[in-house]
């Protein structure tokens, strides 16, 4: 069986976390996770404390096992969760879209395990003398928000410069991604699109057929122009949306702000996939059937052990 640093002092079953999707990772997909033996993780995004607050209630209904928060660093209310946190002794926070230094000290003193997604090498490093307990280095096939590395270019460079544990995120589906994560310097996953298609997560079905209909050409990255790209499913929004970010003359940079606001709610939750933003993976082709949190999970990691166990085969 795997098992690393990272299972074995977070008291879970296998090295993986599930990621901290927006309108996606709520209470029922964490405790789904953590009851499957990975890490769950609750996205904070812009919620306020108090619904940050009843949602972690609600997940420990759902399961003893730990669970995390990810707390969007750009949201309006992540002084207020970033409290929270603490008052409900939250074992584990991943953070993303921005550095979580001024919060940094306080959860440290809590005894909060922080783990930062980071694209860069130079976010690693700054990460790792603030006092992280590991590092999440994603790189660009990801859904979500994206950075310009690669993962295989940023988990080894990442990896290299740092002496705290490394995490693996961003095109990881199956278990010969997870094997390929271990070689290339990471000591766990964390999964994102596959998890999409959970029988715990809460999504529009809608949504979830987008995925499981998906082909390997499907994703396209929108927002570059406003600095914060994100990976998604081609629909009419996103060519739309392609459209209007590349014609300066007729479309602010407000006017687009305000076309980007709610559409991933709109997808996720309301299941309008036309319009909405389906936020997924490079890897969202290889997914191919709902299943369990559970499923997932263990038919990733017995192909892994499979994979590295035949590894020999190759090197004479």
């Amino acid at each position: 069986m795997i098992s690393t640093v990272i299972d074995q002092e977070l008291e879970l079953e296998f090295p993986i976390f599930q990621g901290g999707m927006a309108w996606v990772a709520d209470a029922s997909l964490a405790a789904g996770v953590s009851n499957a033996g990975g890490l769950g993780i609750i996205a904070a995004m812009n919620s306020n404390g108090e619904q940050l607050r009843a949602e972690i209630k609600k997940c420990r209904e759902m399961t003893d096992r730990p669970f995390g928060v990810n707390i969007m660093l750009m949201s309006p209310f992540a002084d207020e969760v970033a409290d929270v946190v603490i008052e409900e002794n939250v074992p584990v926070v991943t953070t993303g879209a921005g550095n979580p230094g001024k919060y940094m000290a306080k959860w440290l003193e809590a005894g909060i395990k922080v783990i930062p997604v980071v694209a860069s090498v130079a976010l690693a490093k700054k990460m790792e003398r603030s006092g992280a307990y590991a590092l999440i280095a994603e790189g660009g096939e990801s859904g979500g928000h994206v950075g310009e590395l690669t993962t295989m270019a940023l988990v080894p460079q990442v990896a290299d410069a740092v002496t705290i544990p490394v995490i693996a995120a961003g095109g990881i589906a199956d278990g010969r991604q997870i094997a390929a994560a271990f070689m290339l310097g990471a000591v766990g996953v964390q999964v994102g699109t596959r998890f999409l298609v959970a029988r715990e997560c809460t999504i529009s079905q809608a949504y979830k057929d987008k995925v499981l209909k998906a082909r390997d050409h499907d994703s396209v990255v929108t927002g570059k122009r406003l600095g914060h790209p994100v990976r998604s499913i081609r629909n009419d929004f996103t060519r739309a949306y392609q459209k209007a970010e590349y014609d300066s003359s007729s479309f602010s940079d407000e006017e687009l702000e305000k076309m980007g606001a709610g559409v991933l709610r709109l997808a996720a939750r309301e299941g309008d996939v036309k319009n909405g933003c389906v936020l997924a993976g490079q890897v969202a082709s290889m997914v191919k059937k709902e299943q369990s949190a559970r499923e997932i999970i263990e038919e990733m990691f017995a192909q892994a052990e499979e994979v590295l166990n035949g590894a020999a085969k190759w090197v004479k």
